[in-house]
């Protein structure tokens, strides 16, 4: 690769202190497990093996480092890399979704940074450049997004230039096949033939054209212009009121490296209450209590950790635009700064939960196809928090859309709920009688439990009361989830495939379930957008009507002369 460029100095120094550390350690663990196997091998072997495996390390990590190069051509980000296998990447600028600086409390003192490169449909980092100067980083994160903005200018006239006229009887499919044509002609002109004009073309013209003095326009001030910003009441606020599962890891990990400090705590508060001395010595009953004494430590040290991890993650939190693109900036003591193009955002959430809707408060997130930096998938926050009637004008700038009318599901769907929690609640009453004969403990109580039955109607409401669907003219709109309430916005042209599903106990009530797939990545806290329990037939017509705005609004953008991206980057 010509003209490539490397990491920071200092990143040789890390890379090759990294790789000396993992050289150095792998005989040590290698000889003692063989040792403990085989009488020949004696653990003094690592006396001689460790410095070895010291130098042959240092010596990779810092091959590594002279064998990695990164460049930036006019139609792709140039990444190769490897010592003994060597890798390749040309990453077009078409398909970067995300461009994330990150920045430790170690990187902001001596001035580094590491870049993240975030393609489509990518469940890791596509190319991470670590580490690099920050300027360094700050130029590349900028030449990215100009060249990108380029692309798309370079793509619509490309596209404008090759639409069918409005009157045209084209199909979809000869569309397409039109486009790829010429989308090849472009990229492989035959000979005798002028090719179009690309990005680099026109970087390389003389004379300026009036589509690349307009992408470019934007770029030639790198200070972004201020959307919103979380202020310091937002900030606490979203922190004591969010609950993250992430939280429950870092707990898990803690527990593990303070073993005998955690047995500790949670004998310490379960004694008052009747727990055991110690873990080998204790009834049936007290080890119940301890048992219930450490879901409840669990639960409150979780909670901290939780409030403690939003709140160095979205502290000074920032989102600006800078052409196109949104580009935001968060962190106390790991700095983040992103950017996410416009045109690749492919739907927008608004979330909130009980108590941040009993506040009248909600966040606004979008979603790429990329991997997002907050390892949801593509999602990425706009709005972390603010007032409720706030993030809905901005989900409605940004979108275009009109305040949706939503559409219920059918009465027999909230029956479903019932039956569907009522079962919960007998299995729980059932445990509850198992344990208190086979411990002992509550006996002749254990009936109480039945009071759960009491939360079955309002839990069954609530669920029902919260689902909702409109169908638009140019987009989709789903609410689900009561904890997590989501109403996602979804343009006709961002959907991959709308299906219906359906269980054995729906098809017994008629029911179905429809499935609008966009290109977004699903996690395990990100799910497809679903309209739940919805009658049958309805079902099928919001299938049917989304598969035919589809492809309407697919011939619209084809046939657009000069529209820029379909999301508003001057949302507020």
């Amino acid at each position: 690769m010509t003209g490539s460029s490397r990491l920071h100095p200092l990143s040789a120094v890390t890379t090759t202190v990294r790789s000396a550390v993992v050289g150095f350690s792998m005989p040590f663990f290698l000889v003692s497990a063989l040792s403990a196997v085989f009488d020949a091998v004696s653990v003094s072997w690592t006396l001689y093996l460790s410095p070895v495996g010291l130098l042959v390390g240092a010596a990779y990590g810092l091959a590594y480092y002279y064998r990695f190069g990164y460049a930036l051509t006019e139609d792709t980000v140039d990444v190769a890399s490897g010592v003994f296998s060597r890798r390749a990447r040309e990453i077009p600028y078409r398909r970067i979704q995300n461009v994330d600086v990150r920045q430790g409390v170690f990187h902001r003192v001596v001035g580094l940074a590491v870049v993240s490169i975030e393609t489509a449909g990518g469940g890791e980092t596509e190319a991470a450049l670590d580490f690099v100067g920050e300027d360094e980083a700050k130029r590349v994160q900028r030449e990215i997004r100009r060249r990108t903005a380029r692309r798309t200018g370079a793509a619509e006239t490309a596209t404008s230039t090759s639409a069918p006229a409005a009157n045209s009887t084209t199909t979809p499919d000869e569309t397409d096949q039109h486009e790829r044509e010429h989308e090849s002609e472009r990229e492989h002109p035959s000979s005798g033939q002028a090719p179009a004009p690309t990005g680099s073309d026109l970087g390389a013209s003389t004379t300026r054209t009036e589509t690349e003095t307009e992408t470019e326009a934007p770029f030639e001030d790198d200070r972004p212009t201020l959307l919103f910003a979380l202020d310091a009441r937002e900030l606490l606020l979203y922190a004591f009121t969010t609950v993250r599962p992430a939280a429950a890891a870092g707990v898990l990990a803690l527990a593990f490296f303070f073993t005998n400090q955690v047995e500790a705590l949670l004998l310490a508060t379960a004694q008052p209450f009747g727990g055991p001395a110690s873990f080998t010595d204790g009834t049936p009953s007290s080890y119940l209590i301890l048992g219930l004494a450490s879901v409840v430590n669990a639960v409150v040290v979780t909670y901290a950790v939780s409030v403690a991890y939003t709140f160095v993650t979205y502290y000074d939190f920032r989102l600006g635009r800078a052409g196109d693109d949104f580009v935001y900036e968060r962190g106390l003591l790991q700095r983040y700064s992103g950017s996410v193009p416009a045109e690749k955002v492919q739907s927008v959430t608004i979330t909130d939960n009980p108590l941040q809707r009993a506040l009248g408060y909600a966040g606004l997130w979008v979603e790429t196809a990329g991997y997002g930096p907050d390892s949801s998938g593509g999602s990425t926050s706009a709005v972390p928090l603010a007032r409720a009637e706030r993030v809905q004008t901005f989900a409605e700038n940004l979108t275009g859309t009109e305040p949706p009318r939503f559409e219920s599901p059918p009465a027999v769907a909230r029956r479903r709920y019932l039956v569907r929690y009522a079962l919960v609640a007998a299995v729980f009453v059932v445990l509850a009688f198992g344990v208190s004969s086979l411990t002992g403990f509550g006996t002749g109580y254990w009936y109480l439990s039945a009071a759960i039955f009491f939360a079955v109607p309002p839990a069954a409401h609530l669920r029902y009361v919260n689902l909702g669907y409109s169908v638009g003219d140019d987009h989709l709109v789903i609410r689900r989830g009561f904890w997590r309430r989501r109403t996602t916005v979804i343009p006709y042209y961002r959907i991959q495939t709308v299906s219906n599903r359906r269980s054995i106990f729906q098809r017994r009530l008629g029911l179905t379930s429809v499935v609008v797939d966009t290109a977004s990545s699903q996690t395990f806290v990100w799910k497809t957008p679903t309209i739940y329990d919805v009658d049958l037939g309805d079902g099928r017509t919001v299938a049917s009507t989304g598969r035919k705005r589809l492809q309407t609004a697919l011939r619209e953008r084809r046939d657009a002369t000069d529209e820029g991206p379909r999301f508003s980057v001057d949302f507020t």
